[in-house]
This record gives C-alpha cells, sequence and structure tokens, in this order.
C-alpha cells in the first residue's frame, strides 16, 4: 500500500497534468479574446473593365480626418487616402513567389493580401501564415502613394491604375520579377513598379513621374501600414509572456521604441529620422516600411477616424520639371524575424526580434546556436551541444559550489551533534555552527552558486526559444516536433523532475526541518512549472541537470575519497 507522501506525490502531479489540459482546453477557447474591428464600407462599383480600365480616379471609402494633416510631412501634405473596401477579384493582380503570396489592389496599388509559403500556420497543414488581409472581420495592408500638391493620392480620390496582366508568378531561380501598374493624367504619367526577388521578403516599391505636361510637378511619397488592433493568434498563455502586437519605430533617441496601439489613442507619434524605418511586430512576424537611408523622412503613427491605426513615413517632396522625369522608391519588408536578413536591410531592424532585457546574452546565445544548427541540422542537438558549452565555461566557478555542498554533505553528523548539544540556546547553537563552517571549509550557501549561475543563461535561452522564428516549430526527434512549444506528452518535464530529484539526494538536506519538507516538494513543483515551458527549454535544463549530476558525483566522490585517506 502506497504511504501518505507517496499519495500525495501521485495526487499533485495528476492534478498538474489535469490543470494543464484545462488550461489548453481555456486557451483555446477564450485566450483569443480581441475588440471587433469597426464594420467596413459597402463595396465600391468595380469598372467593367479595371485592368484595362480607364485612368480616371474613383472614389475612396476613407472617411474625413482620416488622412493625417499637412503637420505631419516635411514638407507640408495634403494627406493620406486610406481605402478600407472589399472589392472584387477582378481589381486585384496576384503575386506568387518562393517566398510570397500577395495580391495588389488598383485602386491605389495597395497590398491587401499577403501569406507566406514557407511558414504554415499550424504543422502538418497546407495553410501558410496570412500577414496582410482586408475583410470585414480583420484589415491589415500596406498602402503606398504620391499625395501633395499634384500627387492623385488624395482625402477622397485614389488613382485607378491599369496592369499587364491579373497574375504573375516567380518560380525558384528565375531571376526577379517586376509587376508595373500604370497611371495617367493631366499630361503626368506615373509608373508603380513592385520588384520581387525569388528568394527574399523584400519587396521595393518605386514610382516613375514622367511629367510631360507645361508646369513642374511636386508631389511626395507616402508609405504606411494601416492595421486594426485584433491579435493575429492565441499565443502566449497566463504562464508566459504575451507576444508583443503594435507598432515599432527607430529614431535618434532611442534604436528601437515600440509604440503600443492603445498609445496611439491618446496622441499621435510624430518623428523625423534620416532613413528610418516603420513597422508593425507580432509573434515571429513582421511588416516595416523602409524610407531612403539619403532622405530625412516624417514618421509617424496614429489613430484613424475609422478606429484604425496608420504607422508609416512622408518622404521629402520631389520636383519634376516639365519634360523631365523622376525616380522615387520605398522598401516595403513582409516575413519572418530572420535576425541576418533585417540586419542588412536597415540599422536597428533587427532589433524587432524583442529578447527583452538580457538581450546582450540572448543575441551571441543565438548567434551560436545558429553556428551549432549550421553543422548538426537539428535544434534539439544544437540545444544539447550548447548547454554542453555553457557547462564547460561555467565549470570552474560551479566546481565551487559543488565542492561546498560536498563539505556541507560531511560536515551534516557533526551539525546533527551541535544541534542536540544544544537545542535550547539558538545563539550558540548558530555560533558553533558558524565556528564548524570555517574550520571544515564548508559554506552553506556555496550550493547556490551554480543555480544562479545558470539562471541569467535560463531566461534568455528562454527568450532565444521563445522570440527567434528560427525555432518555431523546428523539430527535434519522436514525439517533439515543435521545440517553440511545449512537451506534448510531458517526458521531458518528467525527465527534469527526476534529475532534479537525484540532484537533492547527492546534496546534503538543509539543517531546518522545514526547509527539508519544502526542498522535498521542489522537484514536483519544477516539473509542473516546466509542463508549461517550451520544450527546447526543458531539454536545456534537462541535460544541464545531467551534466550537474555527473560534475557533482565526481566531486564528491573525490573529497571522500581524499578524507577517507586522511583518516588513515
Amino acid at each position: 500500500m502506497l504511504t501518505t507522501e507517496i499519495q500525495r506525490i501521485v495526487l499533485l502531479i495528476a492534478l498538474g497534468v489535469v490543470g494543464y489540459l484545462l488550461l489548453q482546453a481555456w486557451t483555446r477557447d477564450y485566450g483569443q479574446a480581441s475588440e471587433e474591428p469597426p464594420p467596413l464600407a459597402s463595396p465600391l462599383p468595380i469598372a467593367d473593365d479595371p485592368v484595362a480600365g480607364p485612368s480616371d480616379d474613383l472614389p475612396s471609402s476613407s472617411a474625413p480626418g482620416d488622412v493625417p494633416g499637412d503637420d505631419l510631412a516635411v514638407p507640408a501634405t495634403r494627406g493620406i487616402p486610406e481605402p478600407t473596401v472589399t472589392v472584387a477579384d477582378e481589381r486585384l493582380v496576384r503575386v506568387h513567389t518562393p517566398t510570397l503570396d500577395l495580391a495588389i489592389d488598383l485602386l491605389g496599388g495597395d497590398i491587401v493580401e499577403l501569406r507566406l509559403p514557407k511558414y504554415p500556420a499550424v504543422i502538418d497543414e497546407d495553410r501558410p501564415v496570412q500577414l496582410l488581409e482586408r475583410s470585414r472581420g480583420h484589415t491589415y495592408i500596406a498602402q503606398s502613394g504620391l499625395i501633395g500638391r499634384d500627387g492623385r493620392d488624395r482625402q477622397d480620390t485614389r488613382p485607378l491604375y491599369s496592369a499587364g496582366a491579373r497574375d504573375y508568378t516567380l518560380d525558384d531561380g528565375g531571376g526577379s520579377l517586376t509587376v508595373a501598374l500604370t497611371h495617367h493624367a493631366e499630361g503626368v504619367t506615373v509608373v508603380k513598379r513592385f520588384l520581387f526577388e525569388p528568394d527574399d521578403y523584400l519587396v521595393t516599391v518605386e514610382y516613375d513621374i514622367d511629367n510631360a505636361g507645361t508646369t513642374e510637378y511636386r508631389g511626395q511619397l507616402f508609405a504606411q501600414l494601416k492595421r486594426d488592433s485584433t491579435r493575429p493568434d492565441a499565443s502566449g498563455t497566463f504562464m508566459g509572456p504575451r507576444p508583443y502586437v503594435g507598432a515599432a519605430f527607430t529614431t535618434p533617441e532611442s534604436r528601437y521604441e515600440k509604440v503600443d496601439f492603445e498609445d496611439l489613442d491618446d496622441g499621435q507619434f510624430r518623428i523625423a529620422v534620416a532613413g528610418g524605418w516603420a513597422a508593425v511586430l507580432q509573434h515571429y512576424f513582421l511588416t516595416a516600411w523602409v524610407g531612403a537611408a539619403e532622405e530625412v523622412n516624417a514618421y509617424y503613427g496614429r489613430r484613424l477616424g475609422d478606429g484604425n491605426y496608420a504607422v508609416g513615413f512622408i518622404a521629402p517632396e520631389i520636383v519634376v520639371p516639365p519634360g523631365r522625369s523622376e525616380t522615387v522608391a520605398a522598401r516595403f519588408y513582409a516575413g519572418p524575424k530572420i535576425q541576418k536578413r533585417l540586419e542588412a536591410i536597415a540599422p536597428n531592424l533587427n532589433l524587432t526580434v524583442d529578447y527583452g532585457f538580457l538581450w546582450w546574452l540572448s543575441v551571441p546565445l543565438f548567434y551560436v546556436l545558429d553556428a551549432i544548427h549550421s553543422v548538426v541540422l537539428n535544434w534539439g542537438i544544437a540545444i544539447i551541444l550548447l548547454t554542453l558549452a555553457v557547462k564547460i565555461l561555467l565549470f570552474p566557478l560551479a566546481s565551487v559550489g559543488f565542492r561546498s555542498m560536498a563539505k556541507m554533505k560531511q560536515v551534516m553528523p557533526q551539525m546533527k551533534r551541535l544541534q542536540e548539544r544544544h537545542a535550547g540556546d539558538r545563539q550558540k547553537l548558530s555560533q558553533e555552527m558558524m565556528a564548524l563552517y570555517r574550520k571544515e571549509g564548508a559554506n552553506p550557501f556555496g550550493g547556490c552558486l551554480p543555480l544562479l549561475l545558470q539562471m541569467p543563461v535560463f531566461f534568455a535561452l528562454y527568450w532565444v526559444l521563445y522570440e527567434s522564428v528560427e525555432l518555431r516549430q523546428a523539430p527535434f526527434m519522436l514525439w517533439i516536433n515543435d521545440l517553440a512549444a511545449p512537451d506534448p506528452w510531458f517526458v521531458l518535464p518528467i525527465l527534469y523532475g527526476a534529475s532534479f530529484f537525484l540532484m537533492q539526494l547527492l546534496n546534503p538536506p538543509p539543517p531546518d526541518p522545514m526547509q527539508a519538507r519544502v526542498m522535498k516538494t521542489m522537484p514536483i513543483l519544477f516539473t509542473v512549472l516546466f509542463v508549461f515551458f517550451p520544450a527546447g527549454l526543458v531539454l536545456y535544463w534537462l541535460v544541464n541537470n545531467i551534466l550537474s549530476l555527473a560534475q557533482q558525483w565526481y566531486i564528491t566522490r573525490k573529497i571522500e575519497a581524499a578524507s577517507a585517506t586522511k583518516s588513515s
């Protein structure tokens, strides 16, 4: 028959498993609560042949006051129109590349849909992650255009472009792809070109302005992301951090500045930056408009009249004399937070991979982990080898703590005798115990050193596993097909709890009975806690415990052998 203590342990484990399953169900059913966006306007009427149709401007659905005022631009501008309607497929130009699957609305030339074919939304499903969408349930689009004195993108109108085709495809190894949209008005021809590369998430958007009129053309390029405040998924439970969903900028004062959508409810964000970028972030992915490095651009974030938010920039004014042509451009990134690629696109854009206050430790940990992975081609094995490397690096300091614990285990019989002798005099007992520690070279707090040394690495690696898209849906072996998600069968947490228990057997028990009872429950508590942690992090901690067990066993046996030799 089971003892009372074993029954209690079995009951705690059972309650932990049931609690975890209940939490999973709760998160699935209620963890994605979000604010419903306001209802969208009715669809616009569609031209008979929008692809080859006339170049007359069509009215947009922007409400008055949605566009930024003149004070946002440098110099002043008339504003930015923002259509939010659902349109028929006939007005969409679809583009397919190995990395992007998107749709461009001929009214304004905005990107209104965008999916990532290489990133499934759920493991073993063909449905890709969708970043951009324009529907009655969600608004998240990338807009750009020409505004200012002669710009055709205005408060109540958008230019209707024509295109040579409605569907473009770029295969692997097929070079680059250019999608050109054309608009003619008042003697000025504007060609809006989207330039795609076969294996990249960066799109260059160029405006060729050919002024065949009799007066000079003045206008400004704008580029913005329009989004509601809904969250893209239910990732993140109350046991872990909630992924950030919101805007971010780089500024002269802050290399990486997050601006919550809620902050924009209270007022606009405005700043002038040389080059710079404006981004909208979510877990693992982002979209960003990047300004020309040689220009001072006016960046902004604000709440629109329809309840959505706009994040972007306005470039300096461009002047095109009669009979001349000029080109103005911006770059648009939509894809995963791949640090090396983001770093190459624009200064500080890689900081959108937000590792928190331990970034100075997380960044080198990731690059070491990535270097190991490039050799072994398995993120789980890379974590094991990284753990071994960290253990070797910290071996001299950790050995001090293990020696202290071994010494404490040796003096335990003498401590018990002192406790019996001075049971009624706590002050005398404390003095005698301190004298014993000095005599034997033991330190009751030395055993905390290995744990304290591991804690910064533990938290830094947690953020690496949580934030790095490279480990999203990364398989290890057998049942573990996602190192960034909890172990579905709890095997790693249980093995960790067992290793924790074995560690306690090698350590001396605390002299205080209450502390001893608390320590006995620690393996169970940590096992339940680690059920909710990413499998990769539990793997790191399990391997670390196994290596610590081997190190502590070796040091303990060595000290015991030396003590036996000395006593003989």
